[in-house]
């Protein structure tokens, strides 16, 4: 691997959820909408319990950016996802 190409990366974005099928179309249409912006992004799940209730997340999923809790507790469409990413 080249490292000297490596762009650091510009966001850590996290889908908190337990592996529901919301969670998983949440994970999906995030990775769309970085795609799509071309985001330099890292984008993770976390579905261990304990970490969730880091965030005071009582509903998920939910979509953290940089450690901020975007919005849970329901699946944004990917309009509403890039809206997210880009304020």
């Amino acid at each position: 691997m080249d490292y000297k190409n490596l762009k650091p990366v510009g966001m850590e974005i996290k889908i908190l959820g337990t592996g529901c099928s919301k969670c998983k179309s949440l994970e999906k249409a995030t990775q769309q909408a970085v795609e799509e912006l071309k985001l330099n992004a890292v984008v993770t799940k976390v579905e261990d319990i304990v970490e969730i209730m880091k965030y005071g997340v009582m509903s998920t999923p939910a979509l953290v950016l940089n450690e901020k809790v975007l919005v849970y507790g329901k699946v944004p469409s990917i309009n509403e996802i890039k809206e997210l990413l880009t304020k």
